[in-house]
């Protein structure tokens, strides 16, 4: 693996079920998704043999990350790590995949709302030499029921024009968690991912906005994202503080802020 100029990775522990045994890897992250994941990791399971599961999470303990339950699921490995933030998890995740040979992510939400049959897509994609690939419900071919309404607002008329304004790439669905990374984009030296300042949803936006600055290859892909009928919204992101402060580092990340 090739050496960074900033190697901050959160302490973790790997819990491995099974050796390496494809070129990519499908990366859910969680924290306390109960059930939800449980049934969305019974989905994946489906296309465990063609990119290996590597389950990254925060210390949960509402039986989301029990290994006997993963390990007959298909999971190939999980990743604990106490430090707080999605990125932190992130980070251990990726850090761990490019340190086990693989050519490249496939992340994902836990929360049991993506379309998650989609991952050959997204291989695909990354076969055909893509450096980032976005899923989208929002565009041709894609899915969306249910997406609250001011959080599409949001997307489409704040994060969209934001993102372009920083990377000069329209995205329909710029925030979307379900996204795949090529290994030459993680290890790409204007990059440096692994950096102490990535803690919460900062490094998923700084990935969005740097892949078309830098002058990858990006791409967006139609995929399914479903709200529960009930109302209720599966996310850490609920209400105005949270959801200005996920404004407020998308304003960051377009200004260079976080920039190598």
């Amino acid at each position: 693996m090739k050496r960074f100029a900033y190697e901050q990775v959160p302490p973790y522990i790997v819990h491995e079920f099974f050796p390496k045994h494809t070129r990519y890897c499908f990366m859910p992250v969680i924290y306390n998704e109960g059930s939800k994941f449980l049934r969305q990791m019974e989905r994946m399971s489906a296309n465990s043999g063609l990119a290996d599961i590597i389950v990254t999470a925060r210390e949960s303990n509402d039986g989301c990350t029990d290994p006997e339950f993963l390990r007959k699921h298909g999971a190939q490995s999980l990743l604990q790590t106490k430090t707080p933030g999605a990125a932190s998890s992130i980070r251990a995740g990726f850090w761990h995949a490019l340190k086990q040979g693989y050519e490249g992510v496939v992340l994902v939400d836990g929360h049991n709302k993506d379309g998650v049959e989609a991952l050959p897509d997204y291989l695909g994609k990354l076969d055909e030499g893509y450096d980032f690939v976005q899923g989208s419900r929002f565009m041709a071919g894609g899915e969306e029921k249910n997406t609250p309404f001011l959080r599409k607002v949001g997307i489409q008329l704040l994060m969209a024009p934001l993102l372009y304004y920083g990377g000069h790439f329209w995205y329909t669905d710029g925030t979307n968690g379900f996204r795949g990374y090529s290994r030459k984009y993680l290890e790409d030296p204007r990059v440096e991912p692994f950096r102490n300042c990535f803690t919460h949803l900062n490094l998923q936006y700084y990935l969005s906005y740097m892949a078309p600055k830098i002058g990858l290859r990006v791409i967006e892909i139609p995929v399914k994202r479903v709200y529960p009928d009930d109302g209720t919204v599966p996310t850490k992101c609920v209400g105005f503080s949270k959801n200005f402060e996920a404004f407020w580092e998308m304003v960051r990340t377009v200004r260079g802020c976080y920039d190598v």
